[in-house]
């Protein structure tokens, strides 16, 4: 059982950045891979990022590459999200989740609760 909790979501303007994290309990965090997914207001929930299991390869939805970059740190259970020049359209509550397939990314075995970004133009 992995339980995430995210954080460092909150109010930016546009062309600020923001990173979010992702705290993982329990010992088989470095089993899984990682993910960021999105949901905007009346919209259907997207990939962002996702980050293999030893972090050495990442994988990103083409709206955020070269502005995100995810990352982990196994050793403290953690897993990252740099948002750079961040644009009123990358607002939504972000989830971090862990799986155990990395691209594509089909599967999904737990979910964090999530954390709001808002970015004002």
């Amino acid at each position: 059982q992995v339980q995430l909790v995210e954080s460092g979501g909150g109010l930016v303007q546009a062309g600020g950045s923001l990173r979010l994290s992702c705290a993982a309990s329990g010992r088989t965090f470095s089993n899984y891979h990682m993910a960021w997914f999105r949901q905007a207001p009346g919209k259907e929930r997207e990939f962002v990022a996702a980050i293999d299991s030893s972090g050495g390869n990442t994988y990103y939805q083409d709206s955020v590459k070269g502005r995100f970059t995810g990352s982990r740190d196994n050793a403290k259970n953690t897993a990252y999200l740099q948002m750079n020049s961040l644009k009123p359209e990358d607002t939504a509550i972000y989830y971090c989740t862990a799986g155990r397939t990395f691209i594509p990314w089909t599967h999904s075995d737990y979910w964090g609760q999530g954390t709001q970004v808002t970015v004002s133009s």
